[in-house]
C-alpha cells in the first residue's frame, strides 16, 4: 500500500465519520455533549451507527453494554431494537450508570422495553444473569471491563449471540501514540487490546473478525 492509498483510506474514514454525524438525531448529539461535559470520551460516529445496525440486523431481544459512561452506545443499541426487548447497562462508573439513567427517563419508551442501569464490575454482576439469555454484549470503557467480559461471555451468550470489543485498535487513547498498530506502544491500554486480539484468534467459543470501524470493534460469535 502506498502513500496515496493511506491518504484515501484517512479520507474514506473521515468522510464515515461526518456523514454518520449528520445523520445523527438532536437527541443523540445532546447526548454526546453531556457525556462529554461529565468528561467521559463517546464513541466514535460511525462506531455507533455500526452497533444500531447490529441490534438490528441480529435481531436482538437482549442486549448488555458493559461500559464507562457509554451513553452514546446505549442510545443507539436501544435504537435497534424491537419492542419488548430488554436492555441492560452495567457500568463501572457511578457517574456513567447515573447519565444512563437519566437517557433511560428522557427517553421514555412506550413498546414495552426494558431498561435497567446497574454500577458494578461484571465480575460481581454478571454471574447474577441468567446463562444463555443474551443476544449481544457491547464492551467498552475501562480496561477492566474487557477482560471481565471475557471470561463471563461464553456463559451469558445464547449459540450464536455475538460480542462486540470496542477501541479494539486503541485509537482512541492516544492517537499519537498509534494505538495497537505501534509496536512501540507498550501502554497498558495497548498491551491488553493487543493481547486479546491475539486470543480472540484461537478462542474455541467464538469466530472473531476485527474491523476498522471507527476505533477499532472486534466482532466475536459464539460457535
Amino acid at each position: 500500500m502506498n502513500k496515496t492509498s493511506y491518504a484515501n483510506h484517512a479520507q474514506a474514514w473521515e468522510y464515515a465519520e461526518e456523514s454518520a454525524l449528520n445523520a445523527e438525531s438532536d437527541f443523540l448529539r445532546a447526548q454526546r455533549l453531556r457525556t462529554q461535559a461529565a468528561g467521559f470520551k463517546p464513541g466514535s460516529v460511525t462506531q455507533g451507527a455500526f452497533l444500531k445496525q447490529v441490534a438490528r440486523a441480529s435481531q436482538a431481544h437482549s442486549i448488555i453494554v458493559l461500559g464507562t459512561g457509554s451513553v452514546v452506545e446505549t442510545v443507539r443499541l436501544i435504537e435497534g431494537l424491537d419492542p419488548g426487548s430488554q436492555f441492560t447497562a452495567v457500568d463501572s462508573s457511578a457517574k456513567g450508570a447515573d447519565l444512563i439513567r437519566q437517557t433511560f427517563r428522557e427517553l421514555n419508551p412506550q413498546n414495552g422495553l426494558r431498561l435497567r442501569a446497574v454500577n458494578a464490575r461484571a465480575k460481581a454482576y454478571f454471574p447474577r444473569l441468567n446463562p444463555q439469555d443474551y443476544d449481544l454484549i457491547v464492551v467498552a470503557g475501562e480496561d477492566v471491563n474487557y477482560r471481565d467480559a471475557i471470561e463471563e461471555a461464553p456463559r451469558l451468550l445464547k449459540p450464536r449471540g455475538q460480542m462486540i470489543l470496542t477501541d479494539a485498535l486503541c485509537s482512541s487513547e492516544d492517537e499519537e501514540a498509534g494505538g495497537v498498530m505501534n509496536p512501540a506502544n507498550r501502554s497498558d491500554r495497548a498491551l491488553l487490546l493487543r493481547q486479546l486480539a491475539q486470543d480472540c484468534e484461537q478462542n474455541e467459543d467464538f469466530d472473531s473478525c476485527l474491523l476498522p470501524v471507527g476505533t477499532g470493534l472486534l466482532l466475536m460469535a459464539k460457535r
